[in-house]
C-alpha cells in the first residue's frame, strides 16, 4: 500500500527501551511553549474582524467604506477588493517569510527557547505599534513587527512540542500548538464582536494581541531549553539532566543514546540547508517542507479564516452577524482540535488525512453550486440559503481542524533528522508563510473575478492533496523522532533515494512511477 513503511534497525529496536511518565514540569513547559500557537490565531482571528469594521475602513480605506456603504443592500463578489486593505494582512506573513531563516539560526544555535522569546517580544511591538497607528505606514510596520514574531514562534514552537513529547504521545502534545491556535482565533471573534461598535474598539482588538506575546515572553523565561537542543550544542550534562526530569525517570539511557547519536550526525553537518538539498534528504524536503505546508494554505482555509467576517457580509450578511457567523465557525476548529488530538495517535495522521480531504471536497463544491445558484444577481441570500452556508463552512472547518490544520505543523516536525531539522522547519514555515501571503492578498480579487468557481478550484486542490497524500506520506504514529529517517528506507518510492538501495531497486521505483502515470493519464483523458 503506498506510504506503508515500517520502522525497523538499531534506532526502531531501541525505541522500545523508552520509559516515560506525565510530570507537572513536562505540563508546563508544553503549555507556555504552545502559547506561540495563540500569537498566530489570535491574529488569523483579528485582522479578518478588522477589516470589516465601518470605524477602520472610514478611518484608513474611505473609499471602501463609501462603496459599502452605497451597495449596502447589494450583494455582490466585488465589495472589499482593494490590494492595499489585502496588504494589511498579507503584510505580515510576508515579513514572517523573512524572518523564519533569522529564526533557523537562532534555533539551530541559541536553542528552541530563544527563538520563542525573541518571537514574542517582536510580536509585542508589533502589538502596540498597530494599536497606536494613525496612517496606513504605521499599520504595515506594526504588522511586519508582527509578522517577524511569528516567523520566530511558528519556527520554534512545533519544534520544540515534538522534542519535548514523548513518542507515544507526540501527535496530542504537537497539537497543542494548534489548540492555541484555534483558541487565538476564537478569542479574537469575541473580542471582534464587543469592540466593533465603537470608535476605537479596532485599536483595541489590535493592541490586545500583546497580552498573549506578554504570557508568551513570561513562561518563555522558565521553560527548559529541549533535551535534543541541548544535546546539539554540546551541553550533555544538562540535556540528560532536563531528559529526566521531563521523562520522570532516571531510566533514560536509550533515548539518550538516541539524541546522541543524532547529534553527532548533526555536528558533521556544517551548512545545513546545503545538506537539506541532498539526495539522501529529498523526501523530507518535498513531503515535509515543501508538500505539505504548501498544500495546508491550499485547502481554501485560511482565505476563509481570514476574511469570515468579510465574506458573511458580501454575502448578504449585516455586520454584526457575520461577526458572529465567523466566531461560530472559528468555535468549530476548536472542538476539531480536541477530535485529531484523540485519534492522530490512535488511527494515524495518513487515516485522519484521506479522511477529511472527502469531506472538504465535499464542502467545497457545496459552497460553490449553492452560490452559482442563488447568489451574484444583487439579490440578498434568503435567510435559509444563509444559514445552510454557515453549516456546511462549520463541517469544512471541523474536517480542516482535525487534518491538515493540526497535521500540517505536526507531520513536518517529525520528519526531520536532528543535523536538518532546524533548516527544515524554516523552509516549512517559509513556504507556509509565502501561500498565506499570497491567498490573504489575491483571495479577494480572486473571489471577485472568479465568483463560486474559487470554491471550485479549492476542491480540486484539496483531491490533489489527498492524491499526494496516500502515494507519497509514511505513518508517523508513536516512531521516535530521531527514528524516522528510517520509514523512507522501506517506502515505494522514497526507498530508491536511500543509498542502501542498489541500482537495480532504484530503477524498479522509476518503473512504479511509470506505472502509475501511466494509469493517471488513462484516467484523466477518459
Amino acid at each position: 500500500m503506498a506510504g506503508g513503511a515500517m520502522v525497523d534497525g538499531k534506532g526502531g529496536a531501541r525505541a522500545e527501551l523508552y520509559e516515560h511518565k506525565i510530570t507537572s514540569y513536562f505540563v508546563f513547559a508544553c503549555i507556555f511553549a504552545a502559547l506561540g500557537g495563540s500569537l498566530f490565531g489570535y491574529d488569523l482571528g483579528v485582522s479578518g474582524g478588522v477589516t470589516s469594521m465601518d470605524y477602520f475602513l472610514k478611518e484608513f480605506f474611505p473609499k471602501i467604506y463609501r462603496r459599502k456603504q452605497e451597495h449596502l443592500k447589494e450583494t455582490d463578489y466585488c465589495k472589499y477588493d482593494n490590494q492595499i486593505l489585502t496588504l494589511f494582512t498579507s503584510s505580515l506573513y510576508f515579513a514572517a517569510l523573512v524572518s523564519t531563516f533569522f529564526a533557523s539560526h537562532v534555533t539551530r544555535n541559541k536553542g528552541r527557547r530563544a527563538s520563542i522569546l525573541c518571537g514574542a517580544v517582536s510580536f509585542f511591538a508589533g502589538a502596540f505599534m498597530n494599536a497606536a497607528a494613525q496612517n496606513i505606514a504605521m499599520l504595515i510596520i506594526g504588522r511586519c513587527l508582527l509578522g517577524v514574531g511569528i516567523g520566530f514562534g511558528n519556527h520554534a514552537v512545533p519544534l520544540y512540542l515534538s522534542e519535548m513529547a514523548p513518542t507515544k504521545i507526540r501527535g496530542k502534545v504537537n497539537q497543542l500548538f494548534q489548540l492555541t491556535t484555534c483558541l487565538g482565533v476564537l478569542i479574537a471573534n469575541f473580542i471582534n464582536n464587543a469592540t466593533e461598535k465603537h470608535s476605537w474598539g479596532w485599536r483595541l482588538s489590535l493592541g490586545l494581541a500583546a497580552i498573549p506575546a506578554t504570557l508568551m515572553f513570561v513562561g518563555g523565561w522558565f521553560l527548559p531549553e529541549t533535551p535534543n537542543s541541548l544535546v546539539e550544542q554540546g551541553r550533555l550534562e544538562e540535556g540528560r539532566r532536563v531528559l529526566e526530569k521531563v521523562r520522570g525517570t532516571k531510566n533514560v539511557e536509550a533515548e539518550f543514546q538516541d539524541l546522541l547519536e543524532a547529534s553527532e550526525v548533526a555536528k558533521a553537518i556544517k551548512h545545513p540547508f546545503r545538506n537539506l538539498l541532498q539526495r539522501k534528504n529529498r523526501p523530507q524536503l518535498i513531503v515535509g517542507a515543501l508538500g505539505i505546508p504548501g498544500f495546508q494554505l491550499l485547502t481554501g482555509m485560511n482565505s476563509v479564516l481570514f476574511y469570515a467576517p468579510v465574506i458573511f457580509q458580501s454575502l448578504g450578511f449585516g455586520s454584526g452577524a457575520s461577526l458572529w457567523s465567523s466566531t461560530i465557525t472559528s468555535g468549530t476548529l476548536v472542538v476539531a482540535t480536541f477530535i485529531s488530538m484523540a485519534f492522530a495517535d490512535k488511527f494515524g495522521r495518513r487515516a485522519l488525512f484521506l479522511e477529511a480531504g472527502v469531506e472538504m471536497t465535499i464542502c467545497m463544491v457545496a459552497v460553490a453550486v449553492t452560490l452559482a445558484l442563488k447568489f451574484g444577481q444583487g439579490v440578498e441570500l434568503p435567510k435559509g440559503i444563509g444559514i445552510f452556508l454557515v453549516i456546511i463552512i462549520c463541517i469544512f472547518f471541523l474536517a480542516y481542524g482535525r487534518s491538515w490544520g493540526p497535521l500540517g505543523w505536526l507531520v513536518p516536525s517529525e520528519l526531520f533528522p536532528l543535523e536538518t531539522r532546524s533548516a527544515g522547519q524554516s523552509i516549512v514555515v517559509c513556504v507556509n508563510m509565502f501561500f498565506t501571503a499570497l491567498v490573504a492578498q489575491f483571495f479577494l480579487v480572486s473571489l471577485c473575478h472568479l465568483k463560486y468557481g474559487i470554491f471550485l478550484l479549492f476542491g480540486g486542490l484539496i483531491v490533489v492533496m489527498s492524491i499526494f497524500i496516500y502515494m507519497f506520506l509514511p505513518e508517523t504514529k508513536q516512531v521516535p523522532i530521531e527514528d524516522t529517517y528510517l520509514l523512507w528506507q522501506n517506502h515505494w518510492f522514497w526507498k530508491s533515494y536511500s543509498s542502501s538501495y542498489t541500482n537495480m531497486q532504484f530503477l524498479a521505483g522509476f518503473r512504479e512511477i511509470g506505472i502509475f502515470y501511466k494509469v493517471f493519464m488513462k484516467l484523466w483523458c477518459t
